[in-house]
């Protein structure tokens, strides 16, 4: 029996902004002699990295069907696509959902051009992708002068020799993604070859935390050798795989009458205004903001008090308004206006039976917490597909915001009892394109004082 044609595909690419300036890269390498058979790259104007990621696998895979077309007609193929992007191997792989409605048509186009069984996707460090992103960096630099790749003049093949694992990948068996099966082969083809054995990345995230180590039937990462110095890196926040996150920077809304006052004040009471107070802690916000010049776009609850709060800011800053519906505060019903004190004398056993259970709605028909949460995080998701990559000021109230943070965390809806939040303080999270996300900020009255 022939034995199936095999390819190894490389590909990488990047953005100059994100969203920026962008291009991608692809080679297809004979794995058996590490030769290169085939280069993409392109510039595609303005894109995310992730967007220029997808259209570098779609390339390679277009370069691997112009190489079968051309070719002597065999058994089958096996395609092993190596990247950097843990995103698109994980997406491509099954593992990950893909929530980003930009990158669903990308994926389909992926899926569509080889046969799925034939393709099985491996994540490797951006060090061991070289080929690639100097193809893309290629197709970015023409784009800025205002041309398009020239495979004639690209040095990129020179630049980075060709790795000794993809000479010694050996043939690919099993579903798509099976990256412990993969592992264990490629540590074989190792042994067979002479070569020392490295160990393949796992393929899991702790959502978590991040930092987690992998399942016991994964294979963990290589450690840098001893004599390299290493610059340990501080959150996720700069995880290239990964892309730039959703950041969405949570204010509450600044004093109203009702505030120090401690009372209820929701979506069914009076909608009251700021105060002279609460004015002034919205323009100190402003002027913070536009101090650190992060904020890219603006949304806000339809209330009053955050309407008037956002407005500052957005007056500042010179940007829109959206309102988001979904992010108002809770209904109070029969407790609107008044303070817990008279609450818990007039409706003691409503406010026991609230504080006990998420499920227990205010008297008088108002929200429950598990209510406000469902509405809140419909509200997030919209906003986290929308402004994928974007910083966005979430001008809301007490309730939305612990909610937020709240489900960043993982925590039960006791927590929201646990968190003090100030008028007109800052929170924030991060949502990162594989679904998870991290708490940076709570809190935070700096600017006020």
């Amino acid at each position: 029996m022939d034995r199936p044609r095999r390819f190894v595909v490389e590909a990488d690419g990047g953005s100059r902004g994100n969203p920026g300036p962008a291009g991608y890269g692809a080679v297809v390498i004979d794995p058996d002699t590490g030769e290169t058979l085939a280069e993409a790259a392109e510039y595609i104007g303005t894109a995310t990295n992730n967007v220029a990621e997808y259209k570098g696998l779609v390339a390679g895979l277009r370069a691997v069907g112009a190489l079968l077309a051309d070719g002597p007609v065999g058994t089958g193929v096996r395609v092993h696509v190596r990247m950097d992007s843990k995103l698109v191997v994980e997406q491509m792989s099954g593992r990950w959902k893909i929530k980003h409605p930009d990158m669903r048509p990308l994926a389909a186009e992926a899926a569509g051009v080889l046969p799925g069984a034939d393709v099985t996707y491996e994540w490797i460090p951006r060090e061991r992708n070289k080929h690639a992103d100097r193809l893309a960096n290629e197709a970015m630099d023409a784009g800025r002068r205002g041309a398009q790749w020239d495979p004639s003049a690209s040095t990129a093949a020179l630049d980075t020799p060709r790795s000794p694992v993809a000479a010694a990948l050996p043939p690919t068996e099993g579903p798509p993604g099976d990256a412990v099966a993969g592992a264990a082969r490629a540590r074989a083809a190792l042994k067979r070859t002479g070569a020392e054995p490295e160990p393949l990345p796992g393929t899991e995230i702790s959502g978590a935390s991040r930092t987690a180590p992998p399942p016991a039937a994964a294979v963990s990462a290589p450690a840098p050798p001893a004599s390299d110095p290493v610059t340990p890196q501080v959150g996720w926040g700069s995880a290239p795989d990964l892309g730039a996150p959703a950041t969405l920077v949570l204010l509450r809304h600044g004093e109203t009458a009702l505030t120090p006052q401690k009372r209820f004040s929701g979506s069914g009471g009076t909608d009251p205004e700021l105060s002279a107070a609460g004015r002034d802690q919205a323009e100190r916000a402003a002027a913070a903001f536009a101090a650190r010049g992060t904020v890219q776009e603006i949304v806000s609850s339809p209330l009053r008090r955050c309407r008037e709060t956002a407005g500052a800011v957005a007056d500042r800053l010179g940007l829109e308004v959206r309102i988001e519906d979904g992010l108002r505060e809770t209904d109070f019903g029969a407790w609107e206006g008044l303070t817990f004190g008279e609450v818990k004398e007039r409706y003691a056993a409503d406010l026991d039976a609230w504080l006990a259970s998420p499920d227990a709605a205010p008297t008088g028909g108002g929200e429950s917490f598990a209510e406000v949460a469902r509405r809140v995080a419909v509200a997030r998701d919209g906003l986290i597909t929308r402004y994928a990559g974007r910083t966005v000021l979430v001008v809301t109230h007490v309730t939305p915001v612990k909610t937020l943070v709240r489900l960043a965390l993982g925590a039960p809806p006791e927590a929201l009892f646990r968190m003090e939040l100030s008028a007109a303080s800052v929170s924030a999270v991060a949502y990162y394109a594989d679904g998870n996300a991290s708490v940076r900020l709570l809190n935070d009255t700096s600017h006020l004082r």
